[in-house]
C-alpha cells in the first residue's frame, strides 16, 4: 500500500487567494520530500472554500519546485470544457510533467458550476456530457480528422492540415497513448466506478462514506471489467480517507475536532452535503437521523485519528476489511497550526506507513 494525497483545497470564504496557493504549494513540496507517491488537485469555480479554479496551472507550478510526486487533476471537470480545448491543455501539460501526470476526470459535483454552465443535475447530463466529452478528447489524441464535431454539448471545427504554413491539430500527450486517468466515486453503486474498471482507468473512492461502502466500490469496478472481459488489478484502486496522526491518541482526536479538521467539516461539509442531498452517503445506517451526523460520528465512523499505532491499526483493519487497495489518499486541509499539519503527514509517511510495509 503506497500513499498519496486529495486535496480540494479547503479554505474558508474570504480567504487571501494568494496566500492559500503558496501555502497549498508548500504543502506539495512537504510531500514530496517525504515521498508521497501522488498528489492530486480539485478544479472549482464557484465553490469559495474550494478555490483552485484551474489545478493544471497549480499543477504546471508545483512540477517545477519538486522532483519525484506525481500530480494530478482531482478531477477536470469536463462539463466545465470545451473538449478541442482540454484536448489541448492536458497535452500540454502532459508534455511538461514528462510522465509525473494523471489525469482525473468527472462530471462535477458543485451546485453552484453547474449553473454557470447550464446543467441541471437532475437529467444526468452532466454524465452524459462527460463520457462523450473524454471520448472525444481521446479520439482527438488518437486520430483527430478534420471536420466539425458536433454534439447537444458543443461544436467546433478541426481544420484540414495545410502543409504549407504548418496548420494542423498537432498537440499529443507526452505519456501514450495518454496519461493514465483517474475517475471518482461516491455511491454505493457507482457507474463512474463501473467505466473505471470497463476501460482500465484509475477507481478512487471519496472521503465522505464510511468504510462499509467501500466494498460495494471495488464491486463495480469489478463488474464493469467483467463487462470488458478484463482484469480488475486492486493496486489500481485509491481509497480517499480523513487522515490526522499526533504523538498521543487522544491529542490527534482532541486537535482533529477542534481544529481545522472540524473546522471544515462543521462549517462546510455539514452545511453543504445536506443541500447536496448526498448526507445519507455519510451514515453507516440509512436509518440514522441527520442530526446524528455529527463530529463525533465522524471521528468515529469516517476519519482516521490517533498516535502512529492507532492510525496504523486502523488502516490495516481497512485494507483487511475491503480486500485490500493500492494507494491511501489522505486528504488536504490547511495546516494551521503549521507545527502540528506538518507533524502529521510526518507520522503517517515515516511511522505510519512503515508499519504497514507487508501489506500487498
Amino acid at each position: 500500500m503506497e500513499l498519496g494525497f486529495f486535496t480540494m483545497p479547503m479554505h474558508p470564504p474570504g480567504s487571501d487567494m494568494t496566500k492559500t496557493l503558496h501555502d497549498d504549494l508548500r504543502q506539495i513540496v512537504k510531500l514530496d520530500e517525504l515521498g508521497y507517491k501522488e498528489a492530486w488537485i480539485g478544479e472549482h469555480f464557484t465553490a469559495q472554500w474550494e478555490n483552485i479554479p484551474a489545478p493544471d496551472q497549480f499543477i504546471a507550478m508545483a512540477l517545477a519546485m519538486t522532483k519525484d510526486i506525481v500530480l494530478g487533476t482531482g478531477v477536470t471537470c469536463m462539463p466545465n470544457h470545451n473538449p478541442f480545448m482540454i484536448a489541448h491543455r492536458i497535452a500540454q501539460l502532459d508534455h511538461l510533467a514528462r510522465g509525473r501526470f494523471n489525469w482525473g476526470v468527472g462530471s462535477g459535483g458543485f451546485p453552484g458550476d453547474f449553473q454557470v454552465f447550464g446543467f441541471d443535475p437532475k437529467t444526468g447530463d452532466q454524465r452524459t456530457m462527460t463520457r462523450e466529452a473524454v471520448d472525444l478528447v481521446l479520439q482527438l489524441w488518437d486520430d483527430p480528422k478534420p471536420g466539425l464535431y458536433e454534439s447537444k454539448y458543443w461544436s467546433f471545427t478541426v481544420p484540414g492540415p495545410v502543409e504549407e504554413y504548418g496548420l494542423a491539430f498537432h498537440v499529443k500527450p507526452y505519456q501514450k497513448p495518454h496519461p493514465p486517468i483517474g475517475v471518482a466515486g461516491v455511491s454505493p453503486k457507482s457507474d463512474t466506478l463501473v467505466l473505471a474498471g470497463e476501460r482500465g482507468y484509475i477507481p478512487m473512492s471519496i472521503n465522505i462514506v464510511p468504510w462499509t461502502t467501500l466494498p460495494g466500490h471495488w464491486d463495480a469496478v469489478e463488474g464493469g471489467a467483467a463487462n470488458a472481459g478484463i482484469h480488475a488489478d486492486r493496486s489500481t484502486w485509491r481509497i480517499a480517507r480523513q487522515v490526522y496522526v499526533a504523538d498521543t491518541t487522544a491529542e490527534a482526536r482532541k486537535e482533529a475536532l477542534e481544529g481545522i479538521i472540524g473546522r471544515d467539516w462543521r462549517d462546510y461539509f455539514l452545511k453543504l452535503l445536506p443541500k447536496s442531498r448526498m448526507l445519507d452517503l455519510v451514515k453507516k445506517d440509512l436509518n440514522m437521523p441527520d442530526s446524528d451526523v455529527t463530529l463525533d460520528y465522524l471521528l468515529d465512523n469516517i476519519w482516521i485519528v490517533g498516535d502512529p499505532d492507532e492510525v496504523a491499526a486502523q488502516l490495516r483493519k481497512l485494507h483487511h476489511d475491503v480486500g485490500g487497495f493500492g494507494v491511501l489518499l489522505t486528504m488536504g486541509h490547511e495546516w494551521e497550526p503549521k507545527e502540528k499539519g506538518e507533524r502529521s503527514v510526518e507520522l503517517l509517511a515515516e511511522e505510519v506507513m512503515p508499519r504497514l510495509a507487508d501489506l500487498g
